[in-house]
């Protein structure tokens, strides 16, 4: 598949998520900030670089990586520097999920485009954002400290699929468990 002039193939994705690669502890950096990079991240998650965009997934996972929110946006930090960029909506998209397990038991698994994998969960939420104008769902997924990943639409109908109907104070929404919560979805037709 060939997302925004790099491509990205799902396996590959899928073999560096499972290679368990270390992310650096950009939390426990605090360099002074040095002012706004013309970096971009579009709302179909492509990286811009002065309006051009970045070709190379490899530079964008390697952004990635060093991608930080704090209380006035997001930022590119290393130990010496801090840059904010701009991010039309998600910094990442969630492109694949799978199951395991079943029911109240199962763990839904999320992938985002630059390789990171999530679980949902207390620590990782499932939350859905509904247009006002619309009533066009927006369903995002917590990736890691404050970051969070769109999920894509054919991941989202993945979700659907595995939907049932909320217990208790989630009667009347349709809804997916991971890691033992309840994450509603959506109304009941």
């Amino acid at each position: 598949m060939s997302e925004n002039g790099f491509p990205i193939g799902l396996a590959s994705l899928q073999r560096e998520a499972a290679a368990g690669r270390k992310l650096p502890p950009v939390e426990k950096w605090n360099p002074a900030h040095c002012g706004d990079i013309d970096i971009r991240i579009a709302r179909d998650g492509a990286w811009f670089h002065q309006g051009t965009p970045i070709g190379r997934k490899e530079l964008v996972r390697l952004f990635s990586t060093i991608l930080r929110k704090d209380h006035d946006g997001f930022h590119l930090v290393t130990p010496a520097e801090k840059m904010r960029i701009k991010v039309e909506d998600a910094p990442f998209i969630a492109v694949l999920m799978r199951n395991e397990g079943e029911d109240k038991n199962q763990n839904l698994i999320f992938t985002t485009n630059v390789g990171d994998e999530t679980i949902a969960g207390a620590a990782n939420p499932i939350r859905v954002e509904t247009n006002s104008e619309t009533e066009e769902p927006a369903p995002y997924v917590h990736v890691r400290k404050g970051l969070e990943a769109r999920i894509a639409r054919s991941v989202f109908y993945q979700l659907a699929d595995l939907a049932v109907p909320g217990e208790s104070g989630f009667k009347g929404k349709l809804g997916v468990w991971s890691g033992g919560i309840f994450f509603p979805l959506g109304r009941t037709p």
